[in-house]
């Protein structure tokens, strides 16, 4: 029997958190207009729980498509993705940026990359200042530095965990 791969606190976070999305902006929707029966709501969960651990997993690659593809199905527009900076703080915003960093940015104001690292604008500032983030020189910080700055926090507290 094939074993079931690891699930996390994060994979529960993220996987309530596209619940929520999956529902406000699709099942709802199609639910008011035609109704939304049994089995399709047990295929989006399904789907769902895949979505978290392919965003999760080792798979890079996979990762990033599925992030992207993410974002541009359920925050559809004719204008850039840019939501508001506190969408960077849940647990899809923090996965996407992970996963394949901002779709449509090269850098981020000090308050968006505030939310996105869950810190101050103040914090940022002096990440910059100390250099463990990268100023942009249009203005802000890039997002490859925020990200790596997520990244190697986020191990960081892994390694703290499993120790």
């Amino acid at each position: 029997m094939p074993q079931s791969p690891p699930w996390s606190a994060a994979h529960e976070e993220l996987a309530r958190d596209l619940e929520r999305v999956v529902e406000a902006r699709v099942l709802g929707p199609v639910d008011v207009l035609f109704g939304l029966d049994d089995p399709l709501r047990r295929r989006a969960r399904e789907q769902l729980l895949e979505w978290t651990l392919t965003l999760l997993g080792p798979d890079d690659e996979t990762a990033c498509r599925t992030a992207i593809r993410l974002v541009g199905t359920l925050f559809p527009g004719d204008a850039p993705f840019d939501p508001e900076p506190r969408w960077w703080g849940t647990p899809f915003g923090r996965a996407v940026l992970l996963r394949a960093g901002h779709p449509s940015a090269e850098a981020v104001s000090f308050a968006v990359a505030a939310a996105m690292l869950g810190i101050t604008r103040q914090g940022v500032h002096d990440l910059a200042r100390r250099g463990k983030v990268r100023a942009h020189p249009d203005g802000g910080v890039t997002v490859a530095s925020v990200r790596a700055r997520l990244r190697d926090r986020l191990l960081a507290d892994a390694e703290v965990t499993t120790a």
